[in-house]
């Protein structure tokens, strides 16, 4: 019996090993060296200066705080950080309010339906991002057959006529195309789950169509809303692509920031604290979700 359970404990570390290495050495160590880069000078010519340096025939550790200083001594960097949240929030509720209803019409359609909606779904993932931006580019564009029809509709009401390429509205709609099937996967996958017969208890208990969707569906299908929210939520927080090419200057984001200091100032340590931030943030969006998901599963035990 003891020999069954220790083969069994070292059943479940084995396998627990490959995934805790892959999280050490792709996330852990390049964060602690990211941790340790925004304590250091910048190199004569950019990126990182010795970290030891000789004085008197004695190695000594060369570290500053300035970095740091610098990140808290103005508040340009809190106010980028604050929109980058924002836009990050907008695009997560649009996200959501518009993949709930198409994830719970995949979850309740036939399976032949199912599948192809599904493929639908993910289909935008066989072309390049970047492809896909260009695509809304073209769409946004100045001579673009969309903003020629709504400059049209302005003028004929006597309104001036709008630029829709470079603006923050282009940038949330890329946003939110980009990252809809983030929102819809794990939609899908909650609310393919759920029982059906719960909905017919309730209903031969007299609860209307929307009863039954804010006492049973809503509430189980808030784990899938936590997962998805934290896959659209993270990379929009960082991203830098779509701004670059859509926001034009009104819709910088921290994401920008960070890839300026790093490839173009070749300002690393800064950029590493710029980005141990960033980190902080996004490691702190998953542990309140985690906390929130065990919370409902406590209350539902």
């Amino acid at each position: 019996m003891l020999k069954t359970v220790q083969g069994k404990a070292w059943s479940k570390y084995l396998l627990s090993l490959p995934p805790m290495a892959y999280l050490l050495i792709f996330f852990a160590a390049p964060t602690l060296i990211m941790l340790f880069a925004s304590f250091r000078y910048s190199g004569e010519y950019g990126g990182l200066a010795p970290w030891l340096v000789q004085d008197g025939g004695q190695w000594t550790l060369d570290l500053t705080l300035e970095n740091w200083q610098r990140l808290f001594g103005t508040d340009i960097y809190l106010r980028l950080f604050v929109k980058s949240i924002g836009y990050a929030v907008s695009t997560t509720v649009i996200c959501m309010v518009m993949a709930y209803p198409l994830a719970l019409m995949i979850a309740r359609s036939g399976r032949k339906s199912r599948d192809l909606l599904l493929l639908l779904v993910i289909l935008p993932f066989w072309s390049n991002f970047l492809v896909r931006i260009y695509a809304w580019m073209i769409i946004f564009s100045p001579m673009g057959a969309l903003t020629r029809i709504l400059n049209g509709t302005l003028d004929f009401f006597g309104l001036g006529p709008v630029t829709l390429m470079y603006s923050p509205p282009a940038m949330i709609v890329c946003l939110v195309y980009v990252h809809l099937p983030f929102m819809v996967l794990p939609l899908y996958a909650n609310l393919e789950k759920h029982d059906p017969y719960l909905l017919d208890a309730a209903q031969d208990l007299g609860a209307g169509r929307w009863r039954r969707f804010w006492l049973i569906t809503w509430p189980l299908s808030l784990p899938g809303i936590t997962a998805g929210s934290i896959l659209v939520f993270i990379p929009v927080l960082g991203m830098f692509a779509i701004p670059d090419l859509l926001g034009g200057t009104d819709g910088i984001m921290i994401g920008n920031v960070i890839k300026q200091q790093f490839m173009e100032s070749r300002d690393w340590p800064f950029g590493s604290v710029l980005s141990m931030v960033l980190t902080v943030a996004a490691v702190a969006v998953v542990l309140l979700g985690s906390r929130m998901s065990r919370q409902r599963a406590g209350r539902g035990g």
